[in-house]
């Protein structure tokens, strides 16, 4: 007969289901996808996440170009493990795998619900772990879901769900502390580092200074010798290392992944003001530069009456207290803040260690109520605490009209809950009086989340009918590797590739290489984020050089608020490209200069544009200023840019800190959106023009357009270039998961240039890779026809001897538990 389920294992069930419920109630509430027709695509969880997980989608579909090690579809090929190993690489994300293509937003929110409840369930786990509280474990159940639906869970990480990994981490390793420091389950307990540095490194980083400082306190709480003490310890460091030796494989191309990026934004930390602290224990507040503390009413009353509960031994009362204040007081000061990330700090929210110190308060909250239900005076004295927070709540402009209102319900609900609880003879009005107030605030705080992010984030669309019109669109014109197929410069998200497919330039992580970002932005090209997003290149010499031989052209995204809907249809371009490798001459003096137009032309080989000068004039006449010896300086207004281009030319404008629109005479208009550094304008086409022209430029924010704005590309001379390069060209090329291999012409001498960035880890016939303007190259003797050129992501092997030699010392931990096992049950 089936054993049924013990009373911990209910208990972290209904917390699961408590949890997962609540927020899928506020997001119904929000009208948030999928409960409604708002998106909950904000910010880097449309830009990023989704599109990373439509790869994973095609990984195990076998559909995507490339593999676990290198990515065809972005930035004409990059590492792929980095990124894996930062967004992909939780358990949890395999469960995209079930979902439909074009369901990827829902199965990554399934993701998020799962990884919310699994929270709620090891939390639970864990608080019976340390204190049975036997006929409390729906108390348990309660407060483990508030953990899940703490604030710092449902604002921030909910919206980047690989950090919810750490919210499951910190529990977790808080047992698997609790089995080292009584001496049990050391190979489980190493596996469970394991698996959290591998989910997500960055948080799990957080959760094990989180455990560390859980595991000081019980051994100082436990009745044990200092020898014991120190063996306790002991055993948990060897834990720690062996988890993280054996997740090394991972970790290592992620941290050489992280330093070959190109640097992100530099922020000073700040600490957040007190009252604004304040305010964010208390629910239906928001705020992106201050700690996301709220955990609802019932477990800040029980943790703030902790100090006043007799019941609990005094030293276990103000060790519990002082760890939870010392832990709010790290949150605000510079050193322990750079210590709680890592000593850096982050480019967005400040806070990201909240979750621990919400795990704090929550343990500190069970440890209230495990031994006794909280008498009269406790109550009162943890009330009157919460009070002064309500009061200190106050000064705070995050305070909303639903804040106060919510937490006196929720005070109310509790004080009522814990009374009839002591009585014990309305064990079930209490726990529905405690359920419901947590999971109304919980949901309300969601639900006011969700609005908030739309109103002051970045947003975008769910997988839609344009998404369908354009992977159709890449999927009939894809003729890989023969050419690259190229999703277009009218994106959706900064990583269209790899949600729509194709191999194009577009690129969004927090490994963009630094080499990437630096040669496309020399050839032209535009990026956000201070650099990490790169843009495509719509431009038909840079297409010739990277082998995009089609494109597509879509309609401009009318999800985004500064796109005008316009009526295009969906459309591909073809053009004759060169092979995806190619001969140039030995030269070993080639370098980038300033203009885009003798950049692409270096990189081509062959001289095909014409850089007039050029004159810029404001409205009335007046000349504009310089800034510098190479750029005007312009403010908002309408100026008029003149400059003489030879018959027949193409005309492009290279304006990269210009934000405003561009029009060519009575030619579409081009709008650019450049606000150096943290973004950049992309090259963009004007239309055909000859003789003396006339741009408009109506500029929306003050900026800079440069003397050389303006290039004229000849369009037979292109042609001719191109001819050339494919006929000394690869005759076949091969690609695979993790290299390529091309058959040149018999007698080719040169430099091989594989139109791929020259990220590290490249290497051709056996040696590191060369470098040809920042492209792959590797020189040519004439007498091997065959080109192999191999990627390997930095730290790959260093990380696989170090796991294989952390296996062998879990291997050694194991057989000695065995030999001690076995002595005692001899003995």
């Amino acid at each position: 007969m089936r054993t049924p389920p013990t009373p911990r294992a209910r208990a972290a069930a209904l917390a699961a289901l408590l949890s997962v419920v609540t927020v899928c109630a506020g997001d119904a509430v929000a009208r948030s996808y999928p409960f409604g027709p708002h998106t909950r695509s904000v910010n880097d969880l449309g830009n990023q996440f989704v599109p990373f997980h439509a790869r994973l989608w095609d990984l195990l579909h076998g559909r995507a170009d490339g593999g676990l090690l290198l990515n065809w579809q972005s930035g004409f090929g990059t590492s792929f493990l980095p990124d894996f190993g930062t967004y992909l690489s939780s358990p949890f994300a395999l469960l995209v795998g079930v979902f439909p293509e074009d369901r990827i937003d829902l199965a990554v929110y399934a993701v998020t619900l799962a990884k919310t409840g699994t929270a709620a369930a090891a939390m639970t786990w864990l608080l019976t772990a340390l204190r049975r509280g036997r006929g409390r474990e729906w108390a348990a159940a309660v407060l483990g879901a508030t953990y899940a639906l703490c604030g710092w869970s449902v604002v921030e990480a909910v919206y980047n769900p690989m950090w919810l990994d750490g919210l499951i981490a910190f529990p977790l390793l808080c047992l698997a502390g609790e089995w080292a420091r009584t001496g049990r389950r050391p190979v489980l307990g190493t596996l469970i580092v394991t698996l959290a540095w591998v989910s997500n490194f960055y948080t799990a980083y957080m959760a094990t200074l989180g455990a560390a400082l859980v595991l000081v306190v019980r051994l100082l709480l436990e009745d044990g010798t200092r020898r014991e003490q120190v063996r306790g310890l002991g055993r948990a460091a060897r834990t720690v290392l062996l988890g993280v030796g054996l997740a090394a494989p991972v970790l290592a191309p992620v941290y050489l992944g992280t330093r070959h990026a190109y640097p992100g934004w530099n922020r000073e930390f700040a600490p957040a003001a007190w009252p604004d602290v304040a305010a964010r224990l208390l629910p239906a507040t928001y705020s992106f530069f201050s700690p996301a503390l709220f955990l609802g009413t019932g477990a800040l009353l029980l943790a703030c009456a902790l100090a006043f509960h007799r019941a609990v031994p005094r030293t276990e009362r103000l060790v519990w207290t002082g760890l939870v204040a010392v832990v709010v007081l790290s949150l605000q000061w510079g050193p322990t803040h750079l210590l709680w990330h890592a000593f850096a700090t982050p480019n967005g929210s400040p806070f990201r260690q909240t979750f621990v110190l919400s795990g704090l308060v929550v343990i500190a909250a069970w440890t209230a109520v495990a031994t006794a239900w909280p008498d009269p005076r406790t109550l009162l004295g943890g009330g009157m605490a919460v009070a002064l927070i309500a009061a200190g709540a106050s000064f705070s402009p995050l305070v909303t009209s639903w804040t106060y209102p919510l937490f006196a319900a929720g005070l109310g609900a509790v004080l009522g809950a814990l009374v009839l609880a002591r009585t014990g003879r309305f064990a079930l009005l209490a726990a529905l009086l405690l359920i419901g107030a947590q999971a109304g605030q919980a949901a309300a705080t969601t639900a006011y989340a969700d609005r908030q992010r739309l109103n002051r984030l970045d947003d975008y669309a769910p997988w839609g009918q344009r998404q369908r019109l354009q992977a159709a669109a890449v999927a009939r014109a894809d003729g890989w590797p023969r050419y690259r197929t190229d999703p277009g410069l009218e994106q959706s998200t900064a990583n269209d590739p790899l949600l729509v497919g194709g191999q194009g330039g577009a690129y969004y992580s927090s490994h963009t290489p630094d080499i990437l970002t630096r040669t496309l932005s020399a050839l032209g090209a535009g990026w956000t984020s201070n650099g990490r997003a790169v843009h495509d290149l719509d431009n038909p010499v840079t297409d010739a050089v990277f082998s995009v031989g089609a494109r597509v052209h879509m309609p401009r995204d009318p999800h985004q608020s500064w796109n005008a809907p316009d009526g295009r249809p969906v459309t591909v371009t073809r053009a004759p490209v060169p092979p995806l490798v190619t001969v140039r001459p030995v030269n070993g003096h080639a370098h980038y200069g300033r203009s885009p137009f003798r950049n692409q032309e270096k990189l081509l080989g062959a001289s095909v544009y014409t850089v007039p000068e050029t004159a810029l004039r404001a409205e009335d006449g007046s000349g504009a200023p310089d800034r510098g010896a190479y750029d005007y300086a312009v403010r908002p207004g309408t100026y008029t840019l003149r400059a003489t281009c030879p018959v027949d030319s193409t005309v492009y404008l290279w304006a990269p800190d210009l934000f405003g629109h561009a029009r060519l005479g009575q030619a579409e208009e081009a709008w650019f959106r450049g606000e150096l550094p943290a973004r950049r304008a992309e090259l963009r086409e004007l239309g055909a023009g000859g003789g003396a022209l006339a741009v408009t430029l109506r500029v929306a924010r003050a900026g800079t357009v440069p003397h050389e704005a303006v290039g004229c590309l000849d369009r037979s001379r292109l042609a001719d270039a191109v001819a050339g390069l494919k006929r000394t060209g690869a005759t076949r090329v091969t690609v695979a998961g993790s290299g390529v291999r091309a058959e040149m012409p018999p007698g080719t001498q040169g430099v091989a240039v594989l139109a791929v960035p020259r990220t590290a880890g490249w290497s051709c016939g056996g040696r590191p890779a060369g470098s040809y303007l920042g492209l792959v190259a590797a020189p040519l003797s004439g007498d091997r026809p065959v080109l192999d050129c191999t990627f390997r992501p930095p730290g790959l092997k260093a990380g696989a001897l170090v796991g294989a030699a952390a296996l062998l010392g879990l291997a050694g931990v194991s057989l000695a538990a065995r030999l001690g096992r076995r002595r005692r049950e001899t003995a």
